[in-house]
């Protein structure tokens, strides 16, 4: 049967195809078997049309008769091999049967009849259909087919007793022996024709189990959070999943594309550390920085394994787990922080009640204070006890999941809360912070605490305001209004663009591209958005910048739709900078 190379994939295994059952690879090998009979047959058939043919044509001593005979033998077969299908009595019987091993039984006992006083001895032909029905049919089909064969020996030598041909005994004799051998041989053909199919449909079982585990294996490590690099001796990448891409800054190339680790300069220790694996022949562990060109280093921790060699050492290879360092602490960190938020909650309840203590007894004293120095420092108890129960109540919010059919927030005016709380940041250094303010939602209201939209606002200046060039219109704050009339707040700055992991995890608690920084910033805005049904994005986007079109970091909230206005608002439009 003709075959071709199978497609691969990008992990270098073979493209899913149909995989035959178990039934069919016997099927398989019965076909096989039949389609080598077929021609078996029409050779036999072409070598007696050519000696019938070549003795009739040189020394006349073979009948036309017999010549026609193996020619119509000769073409009966040959169309058998080119036009029939395979049919496999194995499994039922059929008429075509009759057109194989009865008609070679009829053709080769003809041919015995018709020279029986020639030297030609054609019986050993007859282990042919003995040997097909044996390999292709079942037991008692290959016996009845012996048996019969051995009964049409016993009555060809019969017959030539009869006339008086030779020793009669002798050629009894050596019919039985020959009948006898063909019995042996049916049964015996018959059990190593049984013993191969089943030891291929094994073969085929076991082939289509491990392939199986290779499909869901691959299908694991392509899922994998955690890079996985599979590299030979020579240094060249056999397997590499998604994960394995990001870390690699290889993520744009080609599928079929080979990655070689030695053709890239930034990677070399990765490549220490594959060797040193095949040098020493043990795992290794150890934190390296890897540089890719035009984005920068990343540090990652890498694990490596060894396979077991089954044959040369060269065919062992190094599996290396790669982990962005970034996120194995910012898991650290989230575990800390997490038994220390459970803390702090069980804190906030014990701080509750001596804190409404304290006010109260402040209270209660400032209302018999009469000097002015006094009354001076219980204001300052009342507020500093305010500030403390905010916090309070702030952190236990924080750990309580809002309960359903909570008081919607209060309105306010979008554009004039911006304005006011730019101006307050911007106020803060006016040399160093300077903010290109666009109003767009002409006054009309979103449902949003003013103090949390404050920290959602001034959180995102401060974090743009870490990687912006300086110059003016750096720092960029717009408000729109969409089509539907929902109001959206953009934060845009020319910093450059992050790096994919980072996106990834950008609005995870803990998680930051900076040591020193605690990674809840961008956490806190997202849960403060999601407390007022609104949504928090990041994204690359143009602005005009210095007469041109610069790209830069744009976060952008986008209000829940606003309830029907009770007053006519107050319309502008108006773009202005703060410094």
């Amino acid at each position: 049967m003709p075959s071709s190379a199978a497609p691969h994939s990008q992990f270098g295994r073979p493209a899913p195809q149909h995989t035959p059952s178990i039934e069919e690879a016997g099927d398989l090998a019965m076909t096989r078997a039949w389609y080598g009979f077929m021609t078996a047959r029409s050779t036999i058939a072409l070598a007696l049309l050519l000696l019938q043919g070549s003795q009739y044509l040189l020394h006349e001593t073979s009948s036309p008769w017999l010549v026609l005979l193996c020619a119509a033998y000769f073409a009966s077969a040959l169309a058998v091999r080119l036009l029939a299908r395979p049919r496999l009595p194995r499994h039922a019987a059929d008429p075509t049967w009759l057109l194989t091993a009865g008609l070679d039984v009829l053709a080769v006992a003809l041919l015995q009849v018709f020279q029986a006083g020639s030297n030609f001895n054609y019986t050993p032909l007859l282990g042919v259909p003995v040997l097909q029905t044996a390999v292709l049919g079942t037991r008692a089909m290959s016996i009845g087919m012996a048996s019969a064969i051995t009964l049409l020996l016993v009555l060809e030598t019969w017959w030539g007793s009869a006339r008086g041909a030779g020793e009669t005994t002798a050629r009894y004799l050596q019919t039985v022996l020959t009948g006898l051998g063909y019995l042996l041989v049916a049964f015996l053909a018959n059990q190593l024709a049984a013993r191969l199919v089943r030891e291929e449909q094994l073969a085929l079982a076991s082939q289509h189990a491990a392939r199986l585990q290779t499909q869901v294996n691959e299908l694991v490590i392509e899922a994998l959070a955690d890079g996985v690099l599979v590299v030979d001796a020579a240094g060249s990448a056999r397997t590499v999943n998604p994960a394995a891409r990001q870390l690699l800054g290889a993520a744009g190339l080609q599928e079929r594309d080979a990655l070689v680790l030695s053709a890239r300069p930034g990677w070399a220790p990765l490549l220490e550390l594959a060797m040193m694996t095949f040098e020493r022949e043990s795992a290794q562990v150890a934190d390296i920085t890897l540089r890719n060109a035009g984005k920068g280093t990343r540090r990652v921790r890498v694990r490596t394994r060894m396979t077991e060699a089954h044959g040369l050492l060269q065919d062992r290879l190094c599996v290396l787990f790669l982990h962005d360092l970034r996120e194995v602490e910012a898991r650290l960190r989230t575990e800390k922080m997490a038994a220390m938020g459970r803390m702090s909650a069980a804190v906030a309840h014990e701080i509750r009640n001596p804190l409404a203590a304290i006010a109260q007894a402040n209270a209660l004293l400032s209302e018999d204070l009469q000097d002015r120095g006094a009354q001076q420092l219980t204001l300052m108890i009342r507020q500093n006890a305010q500030r403390l129960s905010k916090i309070v109540d702030e952190v236990l919010d924080v750990a309580r999941v809002p309960a359903p059919g909570r008081t919607s927030p209060p309105s306010l005016v979008l554009d004039e809360t911006v304005r006011s709380i730019c101006n307050d940041w911007t106020q803060q250094s006016p040399h160093d912070r300077q903010v290109l303010l666009s109003m767009g939602t002409h006054g009309l209201p979103v449902d949003f605490d003013t103090d949390h939209l404050r920290r959602v606002i001034v959180n995102l200046l401060d974090n743009a305001l870490r990687y912006v060039s300086g110059g003016p219109a750096s720092i960029q704050v717009s408000t729109q209004l969409s089509a539907e009339r929902q109001s959206s707040l953009q934060v845009w700055s020319d910093g450059p663009p992050l790096e994919d992991t980072v996106e990834q995890h950008l609005f995870e608690p803990f998680f930051s591209s900076e040591s020193r920084s605690s990674g809840l910033g961008l956490y806190i805005c997202r849960e403060l958005c999601e407390r007022h049904r609104a949504t928090i994005g990041y994204q690359r986007a143009p602005r005009q910048l210095a007469g041109a079109t610069a790209l830069g970091n744009e976060f952008s909230v986008q209000f829940r739709p606003p309830k029907p206005a009770t007053g006519a608002g107050r319309r502008n439009s108006s773009q202005m900078p703060l410094v």
